[in-house]
């Protein structure tokens, strides 16, 4: 990962949280939802949560499976992470947080029931190693679950570049200090793979038995889902 998106993300880091649910309207945490939904994990199931940021769906997973689970939250800028083992803490769950690259994971074979990223793998330099990575430390026929925007076509997807392109680099700006890096991350959201262009690359990964893409609120974000081999 470049340093340069290092850098940013650490800049950002302490207003983070805020900033999403300021321009998300909270809708992020239903996504997210949707997606340990989709999963269909056993209660003490081994989850990684790689680019997890402040940890939300870290967090999400080890409320959702219980006492015995284990759940790991990765991210490539300790920054991210600095805020994620207080969360967890108010949440009464335990989450271990480890700064790690999505593409040289630092864990064993088949290791996880399932990995997990949410709005990080547009961010790493190749998303098929991340891929590749993640179906590595997942056991076979375990998940690997992904959680990236979209590009939303029609007026809905007219409406939506303009918020894109316009109101959030203003506003993250405004609530960051950092306008650069809100005008970064919707040009990255517009430019990467989604829906069947995503499920392109899981097939170049060549590690997944079986996958899946679903769409959610309009095509703004997706849910794919791929059972290693």
């Amino acid at each position: 990962m470049s340093v340069e998106v290092q850098r940013m993300f650490a800049s950002i880091a302490p207003s983070y949280d805020r900033v999403n649910q300021v321009l998300s309207f909270g809708i992020h945490h239903r996504w997210r939802k949707r997606l340990l939904r989709e999963a269909h994990l056993e209660a003490g199931a081994r989850v990684l949560d790689c680019a997890t940021g402040t940890g939300d769906l870290a967090i999400a997973f080890a409320r959702a499976l219980g006492e015995g689970a284990e759940v790991v939250g990765t991210d490539f800028c300790a920054e991210m992470l600095e805020s994620g083992p207080a969360k967890a803490a108010r949440a009464g769950v335990q989450v271990r947080f480890q700064v790690a690259d999505a593409m040289a994971l630092p864990f064993e074979d088949d290791h996880f029931d399932a990995a997990s990223i949410s709005f990080g793998i547009r961010n790493v330099d190749d998303p098929v190693r991340a891929l590749q990575e993640m179906a590595r430390v997942v056991r076979p026929g375990g998940k690997v679950m992904v959680l990236e925007f979209g590009q939303p076509r029609g007026l809905f997807g007219a409406l939506y570049r303009f918020y894109s392109n316009s109101v959030i680099p203003t506003v993250g700006g405004l609530l960051s200090g950092n306008r650069a890096a809100y005008k970064y991350l919707p040009e990255t959201s517009a430019a990467f793979p989604a829906g069947k262009a995503f499920v392109a690359l899981m097939e170049r990964a060549g590690c997944y038995a079986s996958h899946r893409a679903l769409p959610l609120t309009f095509g703004v974000a997706w849910v794919y889902e791929g059972v290693v081999r």
